[in-house]
């Protein structure tokens, strides 16, 4: 089975919605991990808020640290935002993707983002 880990630097945002989005659109097919290289206490309620409105529920998933096991337990790794702090393993597939914090942004840039992140992990899954 592929693996994909969704990194950045809380673990409440950007990695939250994209393992959200890909859990749901690999069917299963995927192991789907998120971590983050300073996890916050909580996943940011404005993208519980607008993962809801697409009918994807992210609200039971807690911020976590990025460590081996996680690295290694899969092939591509995407990092969103957290530069230096993001871990390089050689092998791995890695991939960027330049998109805004969500944090402390109004809904509807939180709600770009969401779609941003959909788009990205759709493309990524016809990958795979």
């Amino acid at each position: 089975m592929s693996g994909i880990l969704f990194l950045c630097i809380h673990n409440a945002g950007r990695s939250q919605m994209a393992a959200g989005f890909a859990r749901e659109l690999s069917g299963g097919d995927v192991l789907i991990l998120s971590g983050g290289s300073e996890p916050a206490d909580s996943v940011n309620p404005v993208a519980i808020d607008v993962m809801n409105e697409v009918g994807i529920d992210i609200s039971q998933f807690v911020p976590q640290k990025y460590n081996d096991d996680l690295l290694n337990a899969v092939d591509v790794v995407v990092t969103m935002g957290c530069g230096d702090t993001c871990p390089y393993i050689p092998g791995k597939r890695y991939v960027d993707w330049p998109l805004d914090d969500p944090k402390g942004k109004p809904l509807e840039d939180v709600r770009r983002i969401r779609d941003e992140i959909k788009a990205h992990v759709t493309e990524l899954l016809a990958q795979l």
